[in-house]
């Protein structure tokens, strides 16, 4: 039987894997409220399709940070792919790659940054950080990613601590000790760090550090996590290149804002001044379309990009991509949008149920 859509792979990734991966994707921080409203909320919006319009070719290509993508359905950073495919974010940058479209790569990859980059020399990819507490290795690593070729850096600002995860605990974290960090040392050091051993992520990170960062490299800057028009003023003060509105998958303070409620605050907030993207919640193409209403300029994929990672790998991944891809099309298509610069709110309406 073929599988047609997004929730297809979660059963088939869930078959494949053990307990401790399985909880290791779908975890979340305390009830998971957030990640189950994260979902729910973009089935309270509502199409407002207008008709009668030459929709004989639809366009869904746009730009990010300047760059074209095929559609504006991107990868976001994720940890340890290799816990769900032999090749990790090897195959993961592959798929990217031959979709055309962008890809970021986690700070807790499984592999090495230069096999990633090796893997898929042509494919738009951006690298995530977890800013360290040792400010050496910041820098040894955002040096090293913009040599590698990466065209932008997205700094988590989500975690200065990990949300309580009730099943990691229940699990006794049994995963996580065979797991090991492969881009937390230079390159000449060829000994992997034990997930065990990782040095903390910093908890004193703040709005005054984003000027050292910036001194150090030429990468636009996109801050992950955001999701209040306080904090969203501050990045546009701050000079920073982008904003994702996240809220790390339900996985770190639960029962803040779905990522779709919190984005027009954060669209309105940065009056056009720089790029907002959206992560947390797509399941569906029509999803995409109402992120984009909204004011998002893409949106990123996590948990499904593993779930067809755990099913078939590269392929797997392309096919997910592919199936999300088609259906963003077609509801372009039908709703009347002949290219992505014609999508706006107009086309959408809020549910009172």
């Amino acid at each position: 039987m073929p599988l047609v859509c997004l929730k297809d792979f979660k059963a088939h990734a869930r078959e494949r894997l053990s307990k401790s991966s399985w909880d290791f994707i779908e975890g979340v921080a305390d009830e998971g409220i957030t990640r189950d409203e994260n979902i729910a909320a973009f089935k309270k919006i509502r199409l407002r399709p207008r008709y009668l319009r030459d929709v004989s070719e639809v366009d869904t290509r746009t730009t990010i940070q300047g760059e074209e993508i095929s559609a504006p359905i991107c990868i976001s950073p994720t940890a340890f792919h290799g816990i769900f495919w032999p090749d990790g974010e090897v195959s993961t940058a592959r798929a990217a790659q031959a979709a055309g479209i962008c890809y970021i790569t986690s700070t807790f990859a499984s592999c090495t940054l230069e096999d990633i980059v090796a893997s898929a020399p042509q494919g738009l990819r951006w690298f995530q950080l977890y800013v360290q507490s040792d400010w050496q290795l910041n820098k040894q690593l955002i040096q090293r990613v913009e040599s590698l070729g990466f065209k932008a850096l997205v700094i988590t600002v989500d975690a200065p601590i990990i949300g309580k995860r009730r099943e990691d605990i229940r699990n006794q974290f049994d995963l996580m000790k065979s797991l090991q960090l492969k881009n937390l040392r230079l390159p000449t050091e060829r000994n992997s760090l034990p997930c065990t051993q990782a040095p903390p992520i910093s908890a004193s990170f703040c709005w005054d550090n984003l000027s050292w960062i910036q001194s150090i490299t030429q990468l636009p800057i996109i801050l992950k996590g955001i999701l209040t028009k306080e904090d969203a003023e501050l990045a546009v003060e701050h000079n920073v290149h982008g904003i994702i509105v996240s809220n790390h998958g339900g996985r770190q303070l639960d029962e803040v804002p779905a990522s779709i409620d919190a984005l027009s605050e954060v669209v309105s907030a940065v009056k056009g001044k720089i790029e907002v993207y959206l992560d947390g919640g797509v399941r569906t193409g029509t999803d995409v379309l109402k992120a984009l209403a909204l004011g998002a300029k893409c949106i990123f994929l996590g948990r499904p990009i593993l779930w067809g990672l755990a099913y078939k790998g590269e392929d797997g991944v392309e096919e997910v991509l592919n199936i999300l891809k088609n259906e963003f099309h077609t509801s372009m298509s039908l709703i009347g949008c002949r290219s992505v610069a014609e999508i706006n709110r107009d086309l959408i309406q809020f549910s009172r149920l």
